[in-house]
């Protein structure tokens, strides 16, 4: 299995990045690679449209508020990797009032390609996605 990780540290309270990024359905209010996103069954599954017109189903595994932390798992994408699970995260920065720590990280198995490109692939992804977040709160 495959793995990588990505994080930012943004100058803004822990709270005030995840009332942003943590709700199931808030990718497109931070990140415009999805534009479009649709709940369903309650909330449990998220139903992601890209800029290409390109669809990705996923599924929330877990989610805790107060730790402010969701994991989830895909359950259709154009992504070559089976057993996708990914965790998103907001810590506090020790030692450092009103700043945060966001971290994404992912495990998978590559299908079709090798484990290197696997993690390369979400690791540009993660770290893609966190410096557009990042600019969003400079904003």
């Amino acid at each position: 299995m495959a793995s990588t990780t990505a994080s930012v540290d943004l100058p803004v309270s822990p709270d005030a990045v995840w009332k942003l990024i943590g709700g199931f359905g808030s990718l497109p209010d931070w990140l415009a690679y999805i534009p479009e996103s649709e709940l369903g069954e309650g909330g449990r599954t998220r139903r992601l449209t890209n800029q290409d017109g390109g669809v990705i189903v996923e599924r929330l595994l877990a989610f805790d508020h107060a730790a402010r932390s969701y994991t989830y798992a895909i359950e259709q994408a154009p992504f070559p990797v089976t057993a996708y699970r990914s965790t998103l995260s907001v810590h506090e920065v020790s030692g450092i009032p009103d700043a945060s720590r966001v971290e994404w990280s992912g495990t998978f198995t590559p299908a079709g390609v090798s484990e290197r490109e696997a993690e390369e692939l979400f690791h540009t992804i993660y770290a893609d996605g966190l410096a557009e977040l990042e600019r969003t709160v400079r904003s």
